[in-house]
């Protein structure tokens, strides 16, 4: 039998129902291509516009020191994956991973709360949860203050049903110092 009759026998056959030709099938990979390109780009541009700063820790991986900041707000390191967070002179450290299924949350400055862009857990700003999938607030970071800066020991993170006591501990206050 020659080849091209037993690769048609082949075809018929198959489970997945009719034999798309292969131009209709090149046509539909790069359709498909081109829409996941697209979604690509518009879920990066709504990335870019959020109101936050991004820093970087200064120290080695047990203790990473950031700025104390100065007023309410949030930083990001996106490289150490963390959060620090000013809130009513409290500072707070988080893991950037959801609770839910570790996706990096973000912040809504027009909400003042954070937010995980997948299944839509909310928090407070000091990390407590509020609602959807998610099952526990924010996963905080020990730390510490040294003048002005926050020692954060990223070795040393804190679950909200695991570690209650130390999670519900883990801040410190950031009220301006008398000299």
């Amino acid at each position: 039998m020659p080849r091209d009759e037993a690769v048609d026998r082949d075809c018929e056959s198959c489970p997945l129902g009719e034999f798309l030709e292969r131009r209709e099938f090149l046509r539909e990979a790069v359709v498909r291509a081109l829409l996941a390109v697209g979604a690509m780009s518009v879920l990066s541009g709504r990335a870019s516009a959020l109101p936050v700063a991004f820093v970087r820790g200064v120290g080695g991986r047990a203790d990473k020191a950031y700025p104390v900041p100065a007023a309410d707000g949030v930083m990001i390191d996106k490289d150490e994956s963390v959060i620090i967070a000013r809130v009513d002179n409290r500072a707070y450290a988080f893991s950037l991973a959801c609770p839910h299924q570790n996706t990096a949350i973000r912040w809504e400055a027009a909400n003042h709360r954070f937010q995980c862009p997948k299944h839509k857990s909310r928090y407070t700003p000091d990390g407590k949860f509020i609602e959807g999938r998610a099952t526990r607030g924010l996963d905080r970071f020990a730390m510490r203050r040294d003048g002005e800066q926050l020692q954060v020991n990223l070795d040393a993170l804190y679950r909200e049903d695991k570690n209650a006591v130390e999670w519900s501990t883990a801040f410190v206050d950031v009220v301006a110092r008398e000299k």
